[in-house]
């Protein structure tokens, strides 16, 4: 098909705050609140038709940028400031395809963003929540889900002079080919301070859903799990040790190892690897290890060689993929993988796709992937968006943490969760407590999402239940 060109009319922003059931802590920081922005755009197609999209993403702090220097409600502002320079830049930009208005505006905008000195990670949020709001809005004027929008080229994608690595790229094939998941494994993300047994808690917090690892384990039935360590190796391999107690009762289960930067350099991780392949009660988990996810701080992780980590388990960018040619810096030091995050952006995730294709076709066996990773998606469309992506890529497992460290669609109207269970009954259950994510057997069924008009989601939450986004207090005064 050609590509519908469109331009963006108007943006509407909000958030609403969201608590914690349980602390969660990765990296540098222990998470018990947090707040989601949701964008709504307006596009008008070139027959003079008008149409509404939605995006949402949690306003993750100390993820996007760690420096010490800015306090949590600062990241936030760099957020906004990012999605605020997004819109402006693109509401001038005036008619282009979905993928055009991604690629052109690209360069400019990091270096709108790196004048405000916003990192490049930073200005992927602004540019992926955007993206994806105007990339739902054109699906559903064409009465599409985001499946028969992706195989149709419904975005344009096409090689630009922004990713030149892929210069000859046949993007049509490759949108062509791309065969949803339909049920995926979800990944249980274990948390620095998450409690592994009973034994851990002094207190509970007792609202129906499961607490301990050993809970988990009984409830969701996971065979997919995400263990975070911290940077201490001695502490690290003792967590470990008493995860794989709990783990090693399982008939069969799969790990990531996510070293979130704790690491100064990759000297530092296989200290850590080497101990723990010293340490006999490790010795299944470290079998049952697929990859590892960025264990060094991203000052130096695209600055040393990885190979000889590299040649124990593949290693995958997370924190580091800000430029767009982040994954094409890393394979030449040894990575092996990237993250996709739906805060990074739909098309990033899709170019990485590209390159994961090509670099493996020239190969005699297929060493480079794409793993799926969260942000704390939260229940309705901010996990149905992350959802579809990952499925329509044909990946198989995916992180996820929102549905432990959330309750369900807590703050948000009951209602509202009813109308996207309803909707989605495949992927939602009603419970005491209202609608959750519906884990089964340790996996998600994505039927209705992949089906849904729209990107992910055809039901939209309550905006009239939000606040309206405050405009960005950065650079800081």
């Amino acid at each position: 098909m050609t590509a519908p060109r469109f331009r963006l009319l108007e943006t509407q922003r909000f958030e609403w705050p969201f608590q914690l059931r349980m602390p969660f802590r990765f990296g540098v920081i222990t998470v018990t609140h947090g707040r989601q922005a949701v964008i709504r755009v307006r596009i008008a197609l070139e027959d003079g038709s008008e149409h509404w999209g939605i995006a949402a993403e949690t306003l993750a702090a100390k993820w996007f940028d760690k420096d010490p220097r800015w306090s949590d409600a600062q990241n936030e502002d760099q957020l906004r400031r990012a999605l605020e320079i997004a819109c402006d830049a693109t509401m001038a930009a005036g008619v282009n395809t979905a993928f055009g208005h991604f690629a052109d505006a690209y360069a400019p905008h990091v270096a709108a963003c790196g004048a405000e000195s916003l990192n490049p990670l930073v200005a992927a949020y602004g540019r992926a929540l955007l993206d994806r709001a105007m990339l739902d809005a054109l699906l559903k004027a064409k009465g599409q889900s985001f499946a028969e929008g992706l195989r149709a080229n419904i975005g344009g994608m096409a090689p630009h002079g922004v990713i030149p690595d892929l210069a000859g790229t046949d993007f049509d094939a490759m949108l062509r080919s791309l065969t949803p998941s339909r049920r995926m494994h979800a990944r249980h993300t274990v948390g620095l301070v998450d409690p592994i047994t009973a034994a851990d808690q002094t207190e509970r917090v007792n609202d129906g859903l499961p607490e301990t690892v050993e809970e988990v384990v009984a409830t969701y039935r996971h065979t997919w799990w995400k263990l975070k360590v911290g940077g201490n190796v001695a502490a690290d391999v003792d967590r470990l040790c008493r995860i794989a107690s709990v783990l090693d009762r399982l008939h069969g289960y799969h790990v990531s190892l996510d070293g979130n930067e704790q690491y100064e350099d990759a000297e530092g991780v296989l200290a850590l690897w080497r101990a723990m392949l010293a340490e006999p009660r490790l010795a299944r988990l470290n079998a049952s290890i697929a990859f590892i996810e960025q264990p060094v701080k991203r000052a130096k992780a695209l600055e040393g060689a990885m190979g000889a980590l590299a040649a124990e388990r593949p290693v995958i960018v997370d924190e580091s993929d800000g430029p767009l040619d982040a994954f094409v810096q890393a394979k030449a030091l040894g990575y092996a993988g990237i993250s996709s995050k739906a805060c990074k952006g739909v098309w990033r995730s899709l170019v990485n796709l590209a390159r994961c294709r090509a670099w493996n076709d020239v190969r005699p066996e297929a060493r480079y992937f794409m793993s799926a990773e969260d942000l704390t998606t939260l229940a309705g469309v901010c996990v149905q968006q992350d959802l579809a992506l990952v499925s329509a890529m044909g990946l198989v497992h995916v992180e996820r943490n929102g549905h432990h460290f959330v309750d369900g669609f807590s703050g948000r109207p009951k209602a509202e969760a009813v109308r996207f269970m309803e909707s989605h009954p495949d992927l939602y259950a009603d419970t005491p407590h209202g609608p959750r994510l519906a884990i089964r057997e340790g996996m998600l069924d994505l039927g209705s999402v992949i089906d849904a008009v729209g990107l992910g989601a055809t039901v939209e939450p309550d905006v009239a239940a939000m606040e309206t986004m405050p405009a960005a207090v950065w650079p800081p005064r």
